[in-house]
C-alpha cells in the first residue's frame, strides 16, 4: 500500500451509485484512508455528527436531497472539508457549490489518481490550520486562540501549549457545541490505534484545563459529558470560527 502522510483519516463518500461507491471505497482504502458509505442526503449531517469524518465526498444528484441542499444544512452546523462530486460541467453548478461552502470541485468521469491527489491536497490545507487574521477565535474577553499562528491567549498572556495539547483544543474548539467521544478524541488526536486508550484524553484534558481554565475544578470551557466524552462550550452561535 502507497505511504499517505493521511493515513487512516475517514472519508464519508455519499453517492447513490453503488458502483461508484465502490469505485471510490477501493481507491482511498488503497491509498490508505478509512470509508464509511451513504447511498441518501438524509443520514448525512447524522453520520457527521457521529462519526467525525476527516472530509466528505458528496456527489450532487441524490434520490431524496440534492447535494448543494445536504451541503447548505452541514454548514449550517459543521466545517468538515466537502469536495463535490458531479456529472455536471458547467460552470454555474461549480461556483453554486464553492459559494455554499464546498472546498473542492471533481466533474464525473475522474481518475482515481485526481480523486486522491484532491482530498489529499484538501485534508493537507486542512491541517496547515492555515487563514486571515480573521481565524483568531475570541472565545470571550478571557480566552483568545489564534489558529493561523497556533497561539493561545489567557487574560492577555502567551500560553505554551505542546503540541499535542494543541491537537486536541483544536478539535475541541472546532467542534464546539458538540460531545466528542473518548473514542472520536483519541483517533484524531493520537490515531486509530489509540482509541481503546482513554486515560489519554483524561490526562491532556486536565492539562488543557489547568492552562486555560480560571478554575480547573469547575470548568466553563471544557465540559465534561460524564460517561460519554467532551464538549467546547459552544460560542459559534455569535463568532463562528472559520
Amino acid at each position: 500500500m502507497p505511504q499517505n502522510e493521511f493515513a487512516n483519516r475517514l472519508i464519508l463518500v455519499v453517492d447513490d451509485e453503488e458502483r461508484m461507491v465502490r469505485f471510490i471505497r477501493l481507491n482511498l482504502e488503497h491509498d490508505g484512508f478509512r470509508v464509511i458509505e451513504a447511498y441518501r442526503g438524509e443520514p448525512v449531517l447524522e453520520l457527521v455528527r457521529t462519526q467525525l469524518p476527516d472530509l466528505v465526498l458528496l456527489d450532487v444528484m441524490l434520490p431524496d436531497l440534492d447535494g448543494f441542499e445536504v451541503l447548505r444544512m452541514l454548514r449550517e452546523v459543521s466545517n468538515v472539508p466537502v469536495i463535490m462530486l458531479t456529472a455536471k460541467g458547467e460552470e454555474a453548478d461549480r461556483v453554486r457549490g464553492l459559494e455554499l461552502g464546498a472546498d473542492d470541485y471533481v466533474t464525473k468521469p475522474f481518475s482515481p489518481r485526481e480523486l486522491v491527489s484532491r482530498v489529499r491536497a484538501v485534508l493537507r490545507r486542512v491541517d496547515m490550520v492555515m487563514g486571515t487574521p480573521e481565524d483568531i477565535v475570541e472565545v470571550d474577553d478571557r480566552l483568545k486562540i489564534d489558529f493561523n499562528r497556533r497561539e493561545v491567549w489567557v487574560d492577555g498572556k502567551l500560553v505554551s501549549l505542546r503540541p499535542t495539547e494543541y491537537r486536541l483544543l483544536y478539535h475541541l474548539v472546532k467542534n464546539a457545541g458538540w460531545v466528542l467521544t473518548h473514542e472520536q478524541i483519541l483517533t484524531r488526536v493520537w490515531g486509530y490505534e489509540y482509541r481503546d486508550e482513554p486515560h489519554y484524553v483524561r490526562l491532556y484534558i486536565n492539562y488543557l484545563r489547568k492552562k486555560l481554565e480560571e478554575d480547573p475544578q469547575n470548568p466553563k470551557y471544557i465540559l465534561t459529558e460524564r460517561g460519554v466524552g467532551y464538549r467546547f462550550v459552544d460560542f459559534r452561535k455569535n463568532k463562528p470560527i472559520k
